[in-house]
């Protein structure tokens, strides 16, 4: 086995990003036992190391209280279940968010250019059909090179997306990256709010931009490609015939001066082939873009918009069981879900091996160095 040993601190303590976090609990009824920062890092750790429940992260706490007090004095020992979740049941989300995503920036970097997806998933275990709960909507943007969440607002319903997105963009730093949003987000309002924060944009165009989907249309009918490129996929057995053209003569584009920075239109035609049975669909899709007319940067940018179901939503759902959480009690459903795209940002970026997910959490369950590594502490 690897030497996961760690000789060194890199990065700035744990304890300074959540040191300004309210706890939310009365100390009077004596639930200071247990202080917030003690149970922040038995909480990640623990999540980790594969812990799912409030139940297995108390009982992943008792069998790593030595490892734990490297740490934190954890005077008292650990909290029970019922102390965690009705914590995490009152703490802010949203200030919880924050100091997280402080956190992760402090041990992460974003480039320039990368490619930052905005997109909604429904917690649907956080809705309660008795008391006629509806689930969470969370919106999130994820950096897909760094697969990293930099950050998430919660909802009531899909529908409120278009007013969510503005709040997202105002918490997180996307200076020199490209941000791409599915038809939803293509608004006049978060273009000019995506362009205001320093960074570019590529917005599906759909049916509910019914004149503006129309003008881009007619205009590959009138106007000359400036860029195109092309590529073929064989995956999921299927072979994907993929050819991205983009324009930049906007001059006939009614109402293009009310998109701010507004540079390219751009179609994508998807021509796919099923091998197992021979049949075959064609796809179109049309997005505006604030990037000049690189038909290569805008189709990897596009293509990299489906890393956030792929490497954040499939992942929250299939290894942390996000979907079949039984978590339902006022923000539980939320602060486990930071707590859970945290934890998958730092499994992704421990890369001394090559590992699955599971194994790697398997392995920080086992293994106190290794699960340190992962906690870059």
């Amino acid at each position: 086995m690897a030497n996961f040993q760690i000789t060194k601190k890199e990065y700035p303590a744990f304890s300074s990003f959540f040191s300004e976090l309210k706890d939310p609990r009365r100390i009077s009824k004596g639930n200071h036992l247990y202080p917030l920062e003690e149970i922040l890092f038995l909480s990640i750790a623990a999540v980790v190391s594969g812990s799912d429940t409030w139940t297995a992260i108390s009982l992943f706490g008792r069998a790593k209280l030595d490892w734990l007090r490297k740490f934190y004095p954890f005077a008292n020992g650990i909290p029970s279940h019922d102390v965690l979740g009705k914590l995490f049941a009152a703490l802010d989300p949203e200030a919880f968010s924050r100091c997280f995503v402080s956190w992760i920036e402090s041990i992460s970097k974003i480039t320039s250019g990368e490619v930052v997806s905005i997109d909604g998933k429904t917690l649907r275990g956080s809705g309660n059909k008795t008391s006629e709960k509806s689930p969470l909507h969370v919106i999130s943007a994820f950096a897909s090179a760094n697969r990293l969440c930099m950050g998430q607002v919660a909802v009531d319903s899909k529908s409120n997306e278009i007013t969510a997105i503005p709040e997202l963009l105002e918490l997180i730093a996307i200076k020199g990256c490209i941000v791409t949003i599915d038809a939803m987000g293509c608004q006049k309002s978060i273009a000019r709010a995506i362009k205001d924060k320093g960074a570019d944009y590529v917005l599906m165009v759909k049916g509910n931009q019914k004149e503006l989907k129309e003008q881009i249309e007619k205009l590959f009918l009138i106007a000359s490609v400036k860029a195109e490129t092309s590529s073929h996929d064989l995956d999921h057995g299927r072979i994907e015939r993929r050819k991205c053209e983009v324009i930049d003569q906007l001059r006939f584009l009614d109402g293009k001066q009310q998109w701010a920075g507004l540079r390219s239109v751009v179609r994508i035609t998807s021509e796919r082939i099923f091998k197992q049975t021979g049949k075959g669909n064609t796809e179109v899709r049309y997005y505006i873009s604030s990037l000049e007319p690189d038909a290569i940067l805008i189709n990897r940018s596009v293509r990299s918009h489906w890393a956030v179901e792929n490497n954040l939503h499939w992942s929250l759902d299939v290894i942390f069981k996000e979907d079949a959480s039984l978590k339902k009690k006022d923000h539980s459903p939320q602060n486990y879900n930071i707590i859970a795209k945290n934890a998958l940002t730092l499994i992704d970026q421990e890369k001394s091996t090559n590992k699955s997910k599971p194994m790697k959490r398997m392995l920080a369950a086992l293994v106190d160095d290794y699960r340190a590594k992962i906690l870059k502490i």
